[in-house]
């Protein structure tokens, strides 16, 4: 098997995606036997020694909150993309849809791993594992990047960060004169504002524009909450924070903001948009929403 097809196969990864979500399965699955290649482990990984529960802690961190985070489902589907093996996958026995019965995964001790071909390149060239996990981290937004990397093993500095859009950056500043949309912080030092920072409401990867009803100024600190699923918008532009966030400080420091309207540009032209801030509510945000106060 040539690079070439390699990367295709790759690439082509069948991802379930609805109204611009994308499902993070397979991405982190492969991410994580790529941590795993690059540190000697061996080829084959258990699902149930292994998988089951560092895969699951992956999707609860990475990926939209479920009820059911299913790692069992990309272990077995990437069979169908050609890059990856499940051993005694003809001892599963599978539900009408194909997938395999958990317990069966479990009690037969199933491993699975990428096809030895890639393997092999991957072992000879770590920068060709290097390009696939860049492949890999395009299905998430670039402010994740760096932390998914941790959280799988795999070395940060080798992946070149996706520069930000400088007009992006400049107008979604200009439009919320320097101040966050959430707290109203804003402060300067020699004359440039510091710990404020831009996001996109829906990510360029998820078909989002780089365009200012796009995009929020906020501080650092609520830049990560909102990346995070802490809090998003309501169809009225009020902030609604997760019923899940806890503690003191932080917690706190976002919790009063709850049912608040958020700080937005004198010119409504660039207020965000309802389909930018829906889609965060259904893909970003760690639901449900406190109540009322």
């Amino acid at each position: 098997m040539t690079r070439e097809e390699i990367i295709r196969r790759f690439k082509s990864l069948r991802i379930w995606k609805s109204s611009g979500e994308r499902a993070p399965h397979k991405p982190l699955l492969t991410l994580y036997a790529i941590g795993r290649l690059l540190h000697g482990e061996n080829r084959l990984i258990s699902y149930s020694n292994d998988i089951e529960d560092n895969l699951t802690n992956l999707l609860r961190t990475f990926g939209q909150e479920r009820s059911n985070d299913q790692p069992h489902l990309p272990f077995w589907r990437l069979q169908n993309d050609k890059v990856w093996e499940v051993t005694d996958a003809d001892r599963i026995n599978e539900t009408t849809s194909g997938d395999p019965y958990i317990t069966d995964l479990r009690n037969y001790n199933v491993s699975g791993g990428f096809l030895e071909e890639i393997v092999h390149e991957f072992q000879i060239d770590a920068n060709f594992a290097f390009k696939i996990s860049q492949y890999m981290l395009d299905h998430f937004p670039a402010s994740m990047h760096q932390e998914i990397l941790q959280a799988v093993e795999i070395p940060t500095f080798v992946i070149e960060p996706q520069p930000p859009n400088p007009n992006f950056q400049s107008d979604v500043m200009n439009a919320y004169k320097e101040k966050c949309a959430v707290c109203g912080f804003r402060i300067r030092l020699e004359n440039q504002p510091i710990a404020l920072e831009t996001t996109h409401i829906k990510p360029p990867e998820a078909g989002g524009p780089d365009a200012e009803e796009n995009g929020l100024a906020l501080c650092s600190l609520h830049h990560e909450l909102f990346n995070k699923g802490a809090f998003t918008l309501s169809e009225n532009l009020h902030v609604l924070v997760s019923k899940h966030t806890k503690g003191k400080g932080t917690g706190d420091w976002l919790k009063k903001f709850h049912g608040e309207k958020m700080k937005f540009p004198p010119h409504q032209i660039y207020y965000p948009r309802i389909h930018f801030t829906d889609w965060h509510f259904k893909n970003r945000f760690r639901g449900p929403a406190r109540e009322k106060i």
